[in-house]
């Protein structure tokens, strides 16, 4: 996601920073809302799904696991992260990360999330998640499987989802998929399938995977795209690629402006990410990037 140039038609007149029409699905394949559901489950399955993310209220007993405390060494640590990366908002000393960790440990023993039973440990892994603990990564060819995989406790896990990343919605329904099959009860809505929504005709979802989107007309123009969103242009039609990068050059541009041999390279390239970040040079625009030496 960036900024790109496309190349239209010198009289193209859309407005600019709003989508183009042709990338956003017709309003015509908007389904009706399930009116038995909010995301498909069913409704033992919506309560677990509650339960996951907090909603309800939960007990880490129900799932064997420990309450997390303010001295837990995953939560102190948490919180001593917090206070060192915005101590005027935290505050410093000790009485300022007790009474952090405290807050972090409430939060956590708030949701199924951070309370997995071996159980959910083991759908995890069955289901090829928690790569984390079974794979490593060899430069060059991404996440490769360990030779010898052991499953992790749920101890391990649940102290892994306090850092990074942790969980997302798959493992969430992983793990809750798995926990309506032991308790043999169904995990989708009977009402619309796991949809959340219903045809408004036969039919209807058919087109909607069908249809495809339809890219802005091209002509002899330059102009530069933003795909941030589905895509929109955010600057006027120039006639020739020079002129649109004198246009990013411009000191008028403010924090916008990039010097003039950059943009030209960037129009190049056609592409550029939102921005970088790098130890060296910190954060700077992706257009800004792609003048870096190699």
């Amino acid at each position: 996601m960036g900024r790109e140039v496309r190349r239209v038609p010198v009289d193209f007149d859309w407005p600019l920073n709003k989508v183009w029409e042709g990338f956003l699905s017709p309003d015509r394949f908007d389904e009706t809302p399930c009116p038995d559901c909010e995301n498909g489950y069913s409704p033992q399955a919506q309560n677990l799904y509650d339960l996951w993310y907090g909603k309800i209220p939960f007990d880490p007993a129900s799932t064997g696991s420990t309450p997390w405390r303010h001295d837990s060494p995953a939560v102190r640590a948490f919180a001593e992260r917090n206070l060192s990366n915005a101590p005027d908002y935290y505050g410093t000393g000790e009485s300022a990360l007790r009474r952090e960790a405290q807050r972090l440990a409430d939060l956590f023993n708030a949701g199924w999330s951070h309370h997995l039973s071996q159980e959910d440990v083991d759908a995890l892994v069955a289901g090829g998640r928690l790569y984390d603990f079974t794979h490593y990564v060899v430069p060059g060819k991404g996440w490769q499987p360990k030779d010898s995989v052991v499953t992790p406790t749920a101890a391990e896990v649940n102290e892994w989802s306090l850092r990074g990343m942790g969980h997302d919605s798959i493992n969430a329904h992983v793990v809750i998929k798995a926990r309506c099959e032991r308790e043999g009860v169904e995990d989708t809505c009977s009402t619309c399938k796991g949809h959340a929504s219903l045809e408004k005709y036969e039919g209807q979802r058919a087109e909607a995977e069908a249809w495809e989107p339809i890219d802005p007309p091209t002509g002899d123009g330059w102009q530069l795209w933003e795909t941030v969103s589905e895509g929109s242009p955010v600057s006027p039609v120039f006639v020739t690629a020079d002129d649109l990068a004198g246009w990013m050059s411009a000191p008028e541009r403010g924090d916008r402006w990039v010097p003039g041999d950059v943009a030209r390279k960037f129009i190049d390239d056609g592409w550029a990410p939102t921005g970088v970040l790098t130890p060296g040079r910190g954060y700077q625009s992706g257009v800004e990037a792609v003048g870096w030496d190699n």
